[in-house]
């Protein structure tokens, strides 16, 4: 049998059809809740990295939004 989650969804779960599938993930999500694992960090704290790379994204998504003749006031 396959050993990786790629492998296993490669060669099972592409080939269910769509309901399986997804009783499939409702099963593996229930099973996670129950067991109550925590794989995501939740932590709400941002640092310095985080910080500028938001700024980073947001001045270059603003910055599509015009061409280069018009003049950012």
């Amino acid at each position: 049998m396959s050993n990786t989650a790629q492998e296993i969804y490669s060669q099972v779960v592409l080939n269910l059809p769509p309901t399986e599938r997804l009783r499939l993930t409702n099963l593996i999500l229930n099973e996670l809740i129950q067991q109550n694992i925590s794989i995501i960090d939740e932590s709400d704290t941002w640092n310095e990295e985080d910080k500028l790379d938001l700024v980073a994204f947001s001045l270059q998504n603003t910055a599509s939004f015009f061409d280069d003749s018009e003049e950012i006031v």
